[in-house]
């Protein structure tokens, strides 16, 4: 059991996490913080931590674990902040995207305490924010990507895991390079997708009789452009380098299907449209599939 978890950011992601131990009686006690006074008393109102502190040296003061789950623009100097206020045993993760970002940052400020900080990505949440968002159940049956580098203490890893895994997801340990390209494929990139139709659409003069006729296809996906739209800047660029080689990937695919409409080739358009089916229907048959979705 965690004797003292602080939560640095206590919205869908921070707060959910506290809520499930809570739930599985894993913590003792959650002391949480948040830049605004406001979401700290919301978070403190809904049950969500037991204690508000005035400030990040407040928080990890006498933490046994800390859960860094603020925004990738503000992590860098989260990190810095807390840095001088953790102990030798304080164990630090987070729940950043975007992992080798994270772990130059926490390199950067930690210094002989970096090897207590093992970088995490928990691979779920909704396209809502904030304490209220937050729910007991939100990391059951879904991923964790744990990307420790070759100096994480053994046994911080392990405590970390077991954490996750007392809330019911599955822990994945990769490099973090892995990650990131692994990521943007699957969710950086449809995010941007998804942000740029609806974006193209808004712009429309015919906007509001185009959306009228939404059908359930477009619903599903655009329901990610409904996502903090801040905490996605972050993330593109804070994953800027394999989120832009799949933007030219996806660039020369799209080209390739506009040549075949311009063209009337049908035939290639339904063999690489039936190649995608193919493998989607494939992967996404797979009994007692592990969810792997950030909203």
């Amino acid at each position: 059991m965690i004797k003292r978890l602080a939560v640095i950011g206590v919205g869908l992601i921070g707060g959910s996490l506290a809520l499930a131990l809570k739930k599985n009686g894993q913590v003792a006690q959650v002391i949480g913080y948040a830049r605004s006074e406001a979401v700290r008393h919301e978070a403190l109102q809904l049950g969500i931590i037991d204690e508000a502190a005035a400030s990040i040296a407040d928080a990890v003061q006498q933490a046994d674990m800390v859960f860094v789950a603020v925004p990738m623009g503000a992590m860098a100097a989260v990190l810095a902040e807390l840095a001088p206020y953790v102990n030798e045993k304080t164990i630090i993760t987070d729940g950043g995207s975007a992992k080798q970002q994270v772990i130059e940052a926490a390199k950067a400020s930690l210094g002989s305490l970096f090897p207590n900080f093992v970088p995490g990505h928990p691979i779920a949440g909704t396209e809502k924010s904030g304490p209220s968002a937050a729910f007991a159940e939100l990391y059951e049956a879904h991923r964790v990507v744990l990307t420790p580098t070759s100096e994480t203490r053994h046994d911080a890893l392990e405590q970390v895991q077991q954490m996750w895994q007392q809330v019911g997801a599955d822990v994945f340990v990769m490099d973090a390079e892995q990650h990131d390209v692994v990521l943007a494929a699957t969710s950086h990139l449809p995010h941007v997708l998804a942000f740029n139709l609806v974006g193209m659409l808004a712009q429309r003069d015919d906007c509001e009789a185009v959306l009228r006729y939404a059908a359930g296809g477009f619903r599903d996906f655009s329901r990610i452009a409904s996502s903090d739209a801040i905490m996605w800047r972050d993330i593109c660029l804070g994953n800027r380098e394999a989120v832009l080689d799949l933007l030219q990937q996806y660039r020369a695919g799209l080209a390739q299907i506009e040549a075949a409409i311009r063209t009337g080739d049908g035939d290639y358009l339904s063999t690489f449209f039936n190649q995608a089916k193919q493998a989607r229907d494939s992967r996404f048959a797979e009994p007692g599939l592990t969810d792997n979705s950030e909203v």
